[in-house]
């Protein structure tokens, strides 16, 4: 049925810039490589619960780097996954970094330090157990991802006066409560049903970081994660998806000027976010999100679409979308009352194109 509904999702698999751009997300998804969960899960390594937290940030650093030639030999079918898995690995090793983390929480860029584990709440709102919104087979993505296993999770790290999913992200919402086998099995099932991945989603999937990377321990079917993202993540986030992430698919809000604190309460973001679309470059491979917003053509838009092509490469896969609507708190912002004009859109695109983007869809 999606087939008849979605019939971009079918002929996008024979775009040739998106076969370059997304080449291994493809061949996971066709179950022709292993996802990256997996690969980290193979890989050996060396450390122990007493061990100290800088202890354990080298021996993570040690497996980052050895992770790429790792997994190009079991792409190369040189190295079969081990199974059973080694007794400790590099995933094993994310977990245990990022339950230290959960008690003195810094995996958002506002570091609230929080420890978690005691029902302390930082900024996002969210404590030490999973919280859904939903899971579903989601069919408005991007046709590559489409069929995509979306699973929502509660609160978020920014505060967008025009979230279209304020519901979630402002725990509107009372959601349930998950543990890690429970998410895994939900997971199993949308790969079941024919899902193309698991799409880490909500409000933001970075305060669950340490809960998402449990999950996929327990996960035994081969599927790509999908990091769906507002950016606004630390280096500690960024070294513990180097090895999880297959798509990092990147919101890139706003430029570098008071736009993304004066809508979104995100302090240096245009710093962060565009530290976190290079490194995302290096570890995985992107698609980038652009919503355009009313009257910040020359604001935003056009310092993100030349930052990208300058930076990331014009056949960098980017969506550019005219999807904004006022929602929420958005009558607060005089130029966000209102829907986008035509020749907004039209301008927009004269962005991308001067930019000399090439794989951009709309």
């Amino acid at each position: 049925m999606w087939r008849l509904l979605r019939s971009d999702a079918v002929t996008v698999l024979d775009d040739r810039r998106v076969q370059r751009s997304l080449a291994r997300y493809l061949a996971v998804m066709q179950d022709e490589k292993p996802a990256k969960f997996l690969v980290a899960k193979a890989l050996q390594a060396s450390f122990s619960k007493q061990d100290s937290l800088e202890k354990l940030w080298q021996e993570h650093a040690r497996l980052t780097e050895a992770f790429p030639s790792f997994e190009a030999e079991t792409d190369a079918k040189k190295k079969e996954l081990q199974s059973p898995c080694p007794e400790k690995s590099y995933l094993d090793l994310k977990i245990e970094i990022a339950d230290r983390i959960l008690r003195e929480c810094c995996f958002c860029t506002r570091q609230c330090r929080v420890n978690r584990t005691e029902g302390k709440l930082g900024y996002c709102g969210c404590g030490d157990k999973p919280v859904v919104s939903s899971i579903f087979e989601h069919m408005g993505e991007e046709p590559e991802l489409v069929p995509s296993g979306t699973i929502f999770t509660m609160g978020c790290t920014m505060r967008c006066k025009h979230c279209q999913n304020w519901t979630i992200s402002q725990w509107q919402e009372k959601g349930e409560i998950y543990q890690p086998q429970q998410l895994a099995q939900e997971v199993e099932n949308l790969r079941a049903d024919g899902c193309r991945n698991a799409n880490l989603v909500g409000g933001e999937p970075t305060p669950w970081l340490k809960h998402w990377l449990e999950t996929f321990k327990h996960v035994n079917v081969n599927i790509p994660v999908v990091w769906n993202s507002n950016s606004y993540y630390s280096p500690e986030t960024v070294h513990l998806l180097a090895g999880f992430a297959d798509i990092y698919l990147l919101d890139f809000k706003y430029g570098p000027g008071d736009c993304a604190a004066r809508i979104s309460d995100a302090l240096g973001y245009w710093e962060v976010c565009t530290r976190n679309h290079l490194e995302a470059k290096k570890h995985g491979e992107l698609i980038i999100r652009v919503l355009v917003l009313p009257s910040h053509l020359e604001c935003c838009s056009k310092p993100i679409l030349d930052w990208i092509a300058e930076n990331l490469g014009v056949e960098t896969r980017v969506n550019i979308m005219f999807q904004y609507r006022p929602e929420w708190k958005a009558h607060e912002i005089s130029e966000l009352r209102r829907k986008l004009t035509r020749d907004e859109m039209e301008k927009t695109l004269q962005l991308a194109r001067d930019a000399g983007l090439v794989n951009y869809l709309t």
